[in-house]
């Protein structure tokens, strides 16, 4: 089968989506599968076969990721020359425009992964920002109700308004979760609505021993406890949270944990300074973003995984972390509630600081179910490996192919079967 990807950011960008395309992509490589991503250009992108790169504006956002340009015409003449079996898109704006229009036009099946719970995000867009932080200025009163207001029919009609209308112009939509099933047909889509998560590479069940050692050594110093979490550092990701957490957890059990927060963005510099006004300069450690080719030797230096997010569509780095052993306490929210199961891999609680604190101190306070909860995260990661979310992929993309409308014949290839459009 021959598949186009489409994507607004991949290498060497970090985040969710391009962790999520790439790990699909290799796996459906491995089985057999022609993958063809096509991905914006980056100034220090590295070259890498079956990887198209299409143009961008020169202006990289704060977060890292580059704005695509809406129509670049080499995307179709390369497209065209692929013949290509069913496209899969992973965003429903800019390149997933173009998805939609190759698909119309060529006949190619689009199916369409809902990555991303954008009416959650639309303070970053231009001019919303200056909307957002007037909605909560309390000495302007009147100005705080109209950008309120505005806020919210954005994000409870015109933002959902907007994806429905893409996701049912595709002939499949996938969700990384039930949750997120029930979500986006609770909201009206009508298309066909299916399950596939992102998948951990075998990679994170094989632990190097000695780098992971090296980095607690490094990075522990005279403490007892090493934690971490793995975020885009913005507003929806919740940082703050969690500082104010460790806040409460120093009080409660002295000065004998490490906290490293790995990732970039936006709020980096604000986030500092709160460590510094709080007194947590020894507690606290900022790192950029890691290369998810090592960032597994990091999850295995640490004792626990600190979550606060409420944004998720999947808990991507929860599963990672999970994969290393490490037991999660978490805010309960999407794309963590069919992740974490209280008492067998780590705990999820409420919007409250205390809980969350004493959620913690549940954990490493008790040796033998510390041990337990890792053994469960363990075995909850191995259920998403990316062998087994490609396979059911490539289902999925069959399922497409026949409900479009195209007639297919399969042949006997050797040992194989190959699909041939007739």
């Amino acid at each position: 089968m021959r598949i186009a990807m489409l994507t607004n950011n991949y290498k060497p960008f970090i985040a969710g989506v391009p962790i999520s395309v790439e790990r699909l992509s290799n796996s459906l490589r491995e089985q057999g599968h022609e993958v063809y991503v096509f991905a914006p250009t980056y100034k220090n992108q590295v070259e890498e076969e079956g990887v198209i790169r299409y143009r961008s504006c020169k202006k990289t956002l704060d977060s890292g990721a580059v704005v695509p340009y809406i129509f670049d015409l080499e995307v179709e003449r390369k497209f065209k020359a692929l013949d290509i079996d069913v496209i899969h898109v992973h965003h429903p704006n800019f390149i997933g425009w173009m998805g939609r229009y190759l698909g119309k036009k060529y006949n190619v099946p689009v199916v369409y992964t809902y990555h991303t719970r954008y009416e959650q995000y639309i303070h970053h867009i231009k001019g919303f920002d200056k909307l957002d932080e007037m909605s909560k200025q309390e000495d302007t009163l009147f100005a705080k109700h109209i950008a309120s207001g505005i806020l919210k029919v954005m994000r409870e009609k015109v933002v959902p308004k907007v994806i429905n209308q893409y996701t049912n112009q595709c002939d499949m939509v996938f969700a990384p979760t039930a949750l997120m099933k029930d979500l986006l047909l609770k909201e009206g889509i009508k298309a066909s609505v299916e399950i596939l998560p992102t998948g951990l590479n075998e990679q994170f069940f094989e632990e190097d021993v000695q780098k992971s050692h090296e980095i607690r050594q490094h990075y522990i110093g005279e403490k007892k406890y090493l934690f971490c979490t793995v975020s885009r550092l913005d507003k929806e990701k919740n940082i703050e949270f969690i500082i104010e957490g460790l806040e409460k957890l120093k009080q409660k059990i002295g000065d004998v944990f490490r906290l490293l927060i790995i990732g970039e963005g936006a709020l980096k510099e604000r986030l500092q300074q709160m460590v510094k006004a709080l007194g947590l300069e020894t507690n606290v450690v900022f790192l950029n973003s890691i290369p998810n080719e090592v960032i597994k030797n990091y999850y295995s230096a640490c004792d626990l995984f600190l979550f606060a997010s409420k944004s998720e569509t999947q808990g991507i780095v929860l599963l990672e972390a999970m994969a290393a052993k490490n037991p999660v306490v978490a805010i309960q929210a999407s794309g963590v509630v069919e992740v974490v199961v209280n008492g067998m891999n780590g705990y999820m609680t409420g919007d409250n600081i205390e809980e969350w604190v004493d959620r913690i101190l549940t954990i490493i306070s008790d040796s033998d179910q510390f041990e337990a909860l890792k053994i469960g995260a363990y075995d909850t990661a191995q259920a998403y490996s990316t062998a087994k979310v490609a396979e059911r992929a490539v289902g999925y993309y069959q399922q497409a192919i026949y409900d479009h409308g195209s007639l297919y014949m399969r042949f006997k290839e050797g040992e194989g079967y190959k699909l041939y459009q007739i």
